[in-house]
């Protein structure tokens, strides 16, 4: 299994069809599970692919409209019955945290395992940290208050070069250090530089995930550099007005955002209901970008 999976869980808009469920995916880093948003459908769909609630402490709620939350107080139960244990953080709006708050004292009053809400305003901040990751708000452009979340590695370790570790007769306790960017002083007061020593570290995952928004150059501008983008498109071209009333993008406003950020790769999700073939929607988006693919219940997508 790959060390960075984005599991789809649902790629559909406000209403589920026989297709698509509503918003929801896991992040699988190295088999710790993080979610991200959790509409209608998301457990039974995570039982589907055989991703297990025991990995999972920590659930992202982008905003509150019903098809990125409604699915929540499920899991939780479900989670619940099947005796998980630690804690679960939820990271939410403070409104979301005091609703779901009540919701489970009435539904979920003997969860053996502790929920905490983590409260997010939309603003650009870090919002957790670990020795291997982050992760950040961004603010969205919706009808109500909206974040996305970039998930970004932290730099890796460069590579010594152990033919030259050997020549310089480098201490073991040196090599940390080395490894972390340092040159290299030998007894003698001679300088060797790191790229002497030491050849580029592997590449790092970076990760945008930027739910329900209308187009604005300022998404591309705080998400630029991440190698792999998921933007809603909810509609093509021909329903832009739509898109505009609604707070959100279509297809091609989403490719641009791709483009002006400089990613790599653009996932595509969020779709209306009044598509039953998605494929105006992709070819609309590969005319500006053309590394794009469509999101689809179900889908495993190895990010790095």
């Amino acid at each position: 299994m790959a060390q960075f999976q984005l599991n789809i869980l649902g790629c559909g808009s406000a209403i589920p069809t026989a297709r698509h469920n509503p918003s929801s995916q896991i992040l699988d880093i190295r088999d710790n599970l993080f979610m991200i948003d959790c509409g209608e459908g998301a457990q039974l769909t995570m039982r589907k692919m055989r991703l297990k609630y025991t990995r999972l402490n920590h659930i992202f709620i982008s905003h509150l409209h019903g098809d990125h939350c409604f699915g929540l107080i499920g899991l939780l139960s479900s989670m619940a019955l099947q005796e998980k244990s630690g804690t679960v953080t939820i990271h939410i709006f403070e409104e979301g945290a005091n609703l779901f708050d009540q919701q489970l004292k009435f539904f979920c009053r003997d969860i053996p395992f502790e929920i905490k809400f983590n409260i997010i305003k939309p603003e650009k901040a870090l919002i957790f940290e670990s020795h291997a990751i982050t992760i950040e708000t961004i603010p969205l452009f919706h009808r109500v208050p909206c974040v996305g979340f970039i998930f970004k590695e932290k730099t890796k370790l460069r590579h010594l070069k152990g033919d030259m570790v050997k020549f310089y007769n480098i201490p073991i306790k040196e090599l940390h250090g080395i490894k972390e960017g340092n040159d290299y002083v030998t007894p003698e007061g001679v300088l060797v530089t790191n790229s002497q020593l030491t050849t580029d570290p592997d590449q790092v995952m970076s990760y945008a995930y930027c739910s329900d928004t209308a187009f604005n150059p300022q998404v591309a501008e705080m998400i630029k550099g991440i190698n792999t983008i998921y933007h809603e498109a909810t509609y093509t071209n021909d329903f832009a007005h739509l898109a505009r009333q609604r707070g959100h993008s279509t297809s091609a406003e989403a490719a641009r955002i791709a483009q002006m950020a400089g990613a790599e790769r653009l996932i595509l999700g969020h779709f209306s209901k009044r598509y039953r073939d998605e494929s105006p929607i992709i070819n609309e988006a590969t005319e500006i970008f053309p590394n794009t693919i469509l999101a689809n219940d179900g889908m495993r997508i190895d990010l790095l």
